[in-house]
């Protein structure tokens, strides 16, 4: 196995998504694949921030998410970078998401992606609202202090 493929653990984070949505609930949801993705992803092609969770029927699915083709691949190999890719979730699940999603200003977003100790890829969303320019004021302020006083207590 090459070096930089990833075996466990998480593959891409999005940090802006705590910072711009106040997260209320996560839960854990697996993703329907192709093989060709999956290898890209374990290369680390995966970028997760534009992402969010859309429902269409009675399915949701994760879009913005853009995985790149491995530069390795062979031509015959196509897929489509950025498709909506459907999450994989019990009935009771995405009622209780699609119910979320129906509030004002809810919105689901990924939180993080990785692979689970059994190698399964999983995606971790956060059900979350849009924070406004105070509470992001309030959270730089909050971020900022925790850092002065860690430096106060250290030294």
């Amino acid at each position: 196995m090459p070096r930089n493929m990833i075996k466990f653990g998480a593959v891409s984070e999005n940090r802006k998504a705590r910072f711009s949505y106040t997260i209320e609930d996560t839960i854990e949801a697996g993703i329907a694949l192709t093989g060709a993705e999956i290898k890209s992803i374990r290369y680390g092609l995966v970028t997760i921030v534009d992402g969010f969770v859309q429902k269409r029927g009675t399915n949701l699915f994760l879009a913005g998410v853009e995985i790149q083709k491995l530069p390795t691949a062979a031509k015959y190999i196509n897929f489509d970078e950025r498709r909506p890719r459907q999450l994989l979730l019990h009935r009771a699940q995405i009622n209780r998401m699609i119910g979320k999603l129906t509030e004002k200003g809810a919105t689901i977003v990924p939180l993080k992606l990785y692979f689970n100790n059994h190698g399964k890829l999983k995606v971790l969303l956060g059900i979350g609202y849009g924070k406004n320019k105070v509470d992001k004021r309030e959270t730089i302020k909050k971020r900022e202090w925790d850092k002065s006083k860690a430096r106060l207590l250290k030294g």
